[in-house]
């Protein structure tokens, strides 16, 4: 098996003094609304890529204090003014990424963005080694991906309709053997997506941002 994945993971532990307990990457059931816990899962995977492409280039370390819920949740709600979800939560690519370029220049952080859309229609679809290499390419940039999954097919360590952040990658040499590690709801949890592939009736897609 081949393994790609970020250098910095650690970038993503989140200590919650009051609770004692650390996180991998932000949750969205920490905003203060209910709307907000409902459809958060795009603002807080985008706040998972900006933290990241933010802080993972500078060789100074984190200042003391801010990898922290509170820190995290001050990002999620700004955030959340521009990655807004709409009734139907952030359920495209463009609803994504446009908003966040808009956010990365507001604070003076010049991205270039890729995409892979994985559409509804089959015969549209990427092939699977494509979606790979395009992930491959994505970590061996250091660059977290938004996954945007609208039907989990058979995969069931994944939400329906739900954005996550992917960190790692392993898969065997042909690409039939693909599993992912992403962030969702302040853990690290394991999908595959060759299955997810293979499964889903709706798709979704990939983003990624650098610097």
């Amino acid at each position: 098996m081949k393994i790609k994945t970020i250098t910095q993971p650690n970038l993503f532990k989140i200590s919650d003094e009051s609770a004692q307990k650390t996180y991998d990457g932000c949750n969205q059931v920490w905003y203060p609304s209910k709307w907000q816990r409902l459809s958060g899962c795009g603002p807080s995977a985008a706040s998972n890529i900006f933290f990241y492409l933010s802080h993972s280039r500078s060789t100074l370390g984190l200042e003391e204090g801010l990898n922290t819920k509170e820190a995290w949740l001050s990002l999620m709600k700004e955030m959340w003014t521009y990655v807004t979800p709409s009734l139907r939560g952030v359920n495209t690519l463009k609803m994504f990424y446009e908003p966040m370029l808009a956010y990365t220049k507001a604070k003076g952080v010049n991205v270039e963005y890729r995409i892979c859309d994985v559409p509804k229609k089959r015969s549209q679809r990427p092939k699977l080694k494509d979606i790979v290499i395009f992930l491959e390419e994505a970590l061996g940039k250091d660059a977290p991906i938004a996954f945007l999954n609208l039907c989990n097919g058979e995969e069931k360590n994944l939400d329906r309709w739900h954005w996550v952040t992917i960190i790692s990658l392993e898969y065997t040499e042909d690409g039939q053997s693909v599993f992912a590690d992403i962030l969702d709801q302040g853990e690290i949890k394991r999908i595959n997506l060759a299955l997810w592939y293979d499964t889903t009736t709706l798709g979704g897609g990939f983003v990624y941002f650098t610097r």
